[in-house]
């Protein structure tokens, strides 16, 4: 696989994103003429700092306006092409894209726009350059990579061929089946993006909302099959225009980026049938081993966790780390950490094979963990996750490693309760990458966005989850000017209202619910009396579908993190989504 990147994509002056890109490991770039203008490297110290660090320049881009036009208008399109094909030449590429024109003055006529590209071909050929004619999804007349296509077949240049964009054609809707039917030696550029399924103008969500490979609704494994199949062998290259990337830091949006071709070309190789291109295959997780918190000291979440009715079940004997469980429900307090404050530090998670998993993730650019281990203790294959959340896999049974744990009570056999799931906030810059490495290295669907009304505006939810619902990780992200809200642990129970009353009896009180959020619930379901009374004395919530019923309450916070316990009644498969506001104003006082 050759990869390359538009300089569009990263943060930064040009230099810093070409540092960047060749980094991450990418084989080329495209230079956007809006880079190279601001810049005060000339092109060829440009094209020399590439070559010093191995990186391509595959393309220089984008030429404009140029097609259809009148003939005034023509002669001064060849004369701002010819500067740009000596700037390409002084560069050191030999390929520029053309887009087709999206200006009101042009025509709709094919016979005329092949006659301007087969002139402006011409020309680039007296520069040694070729140009790949892209049809913009917002352009006036030549909209369709199909129309682009008998364009190029009508001008019949060698130098002229055409470059397919993965926006251009999906956003449209457009069958990109018709890709096999064009002469792949002719496909002389490839540009990928995903996005967002909007519904909004072409040229906004174009220029706003692309996301890399993984990170949205767009089906690239299948348009890229089609690319493939039709003879390319150019560069796999991005080009995401979106204003959180243009904004983050430059080495790790390429990072990302690059772990993102990683991520497609596994999935074509596998869906092709090929050897070449995978790495190992995903696992996907069959439940959640445990969650570990950390902080310099845990005593108050002991203390809460003992009138939760979880049991201690010890003290690992070389390190100063505490297990407690509920069901299996495992929670390991760790205060080998410099941070004060409780907060989520990790994830064990149960899969079939953990060094396949462990593989996997270093393919994809996760950067093993370092846990200290002594001899005899269970190794935990680990990496961290881009926002330092380590991420462990365990093949084996959890009471392998269970055993370190001394000095403790044996599990209560009556309680079944499980993670129901986990619940990680995150802030703008960090959202689509976490949505990218739980697809790509842990091996979790994207199920559709929702959102929230919080106190501070709408609180995104993305929820990635196994196949089978076994693990599940809503994403959350705040308002750009909110502060990131607590992350929170869901433990699933079969009788959540005798839970919250042993717990009441213990001296734990839950998050406050107001009265009139128990008014309104009895407006809402006609349910009977005494359980609201039930509820509201209690502050539990509850929600209903058609499917089941769903009753949970939550823990007051403690540092960055708080507990939430559920029961889910039916095939209930929610997560209390009405009542996210209910929890999101009452911590607010915290926020």
């Amino acid at each position: 696989m050759v990869t390359s990147i538009a300089s569009v994509c990263l943060s930064g002056g040009l230099t810093d994103k070409i540092h960047a890109c060749a980094e991450a490991g990418f084989d080329g770039i495209e230079i956007m003429d809006s880079d190279l203008t601001v810049t005060h490297e000339s092109p060829e110290e440009i094209r020399a700092l590439c070559e010093r660090l191995g990186l391509r320049i595959d393309m220089f881009q984008p030429f404009r306006d140029a097609e259809g036009v009148d003939d005034e208008t023509f002669t001064d399109t060849l004369r701002r092409a010819r500067e740009k094909f000596r700037t390409a030449g002084r560069l050191g590429t030999d390929l520029m894209l053309v887009c087709s024109n999206a200006g009101t003055a042009t025509v709709d006529d094919d016979a005329l726009a092949a006659r301007q590209l087969g002139e402006l071909a011409d020309l680039a050929a007296e520069h040694g350059i070729r140009l790949a004619y892209e049809a913009l999804a917002w352009g006036r007349f030549v909209n369709d990579y199909r129309h682009a296509w008998r364009i190029v077949q009508m001008a019949d240049r060698p130098n002229l061929g055409t470059c397919l964009d993965s926006f251009h054609i999906l956003s449209r809707g457009h069958d990109p089946s018709a890709i096999e039917d064009i002469d792949g030696e002719k496909i002389f550029f490839l540009q990928l993006a995903d996005a967002p399924d909007l519904s909004m103008d072409v040229l906004s969500w174009s220029r706003h909302h692309r996301l890399f490979p993984g990170e949205g609704s767009f089906d690239l494994v299948t348009f890229l099959r089609h690319v493939l199949r039709a003879g390319y062998t150019g560069p796999l290259s991005l080009e995401v225009f979106n204003d959180t990337f243009r904004q983050t830091d430059t080495q790790r949006t390429a990072a990302h980026a690059r772990r993102s071709l990683t991520w497609l070309t596994d999935r074509v190789a596998v869906a092709e049938g090929h050897q070449t291109g995978r790495i190992p295959p995903p696992q996907p997780p069959r439940g959640v081993d445990f969650v570990e918190l950390a902080g310099a000291d845990l005593s108050a979440v002991d203390h809460m966790l003992e009138q939760l009715g979880f049991t201690f079940r010890g003290t690992h004997h070389r390190k100063p780390v505490r297990l407690w469980a509920f069901g299996s429900a495992r929670l390991i307090l760790d205060e080998q950490d410099r941070q004060e404050a409780p907060h989520l530090s990790g994830i064990g998670l149960s899969v079939d094979d953990a060094a396949q998993a462990s593989g996997r993730a270093q393919a994809l650019g996760a950067p093993p963990a370092f846990r200290r281990t002594y001899a005899g203790d269970h190794e935990l294959k680990a990496v961290a996750s881009p926002d330092g959340t380590q991420v462990y896999w365990n093949d084996r049974p959890a009471e392998t490693w269970a055993e370190e744990f001394v000095g403790g009570n044996d599990p209560d056999a009556d309680v079944i309760a499980v993670v129901d799931h986990i619940n990680l906030s995150y802030p703008w810059q960090d959202f689509d990458e976490a949505v990218l490495f739980s697809t790509s290295v842990l091996g979790l669907d994207a199920q559709a966005s929702s959102e929230v009304p919080g106190p501070r505006g709408l609180v995104r939810s993305q929820v990635m989850r196994s196949p089978d619902g076994a693990v599940r990780v809503p994403l959350n992200l705040a308002p750009p000017t909110a502060p990131n809200p607590p992350r929170h642990v869901a433990v699933r129970c079969r009788d959540v209202i005798g839970v919250a009353e042993r717990a009441r009896a213990r001296g734990l009180h839950f998050l406050p619910v107001p009265d009139n959020y128990y008014d309104d619930l009895a407006a809402r379901f006609a349910l009977d009396g005494e359980l609201i009374d039930r509820l509201r004395g209690l502050d539990l919530l509850y929600d209903r579908d058609d499917d089941g019923e769903f009753i949970h309450f939550y823990t007051p916070t403690l540092g960055d993190i708080f507990l939430e316990l559920v029961e889910r009644r039916g095939s209930y498969d929610g997560y209390g989504a009405p009542n996210a506001p209910v929890r999101l104003a009452a911590q607010r006082p915290r926020l």
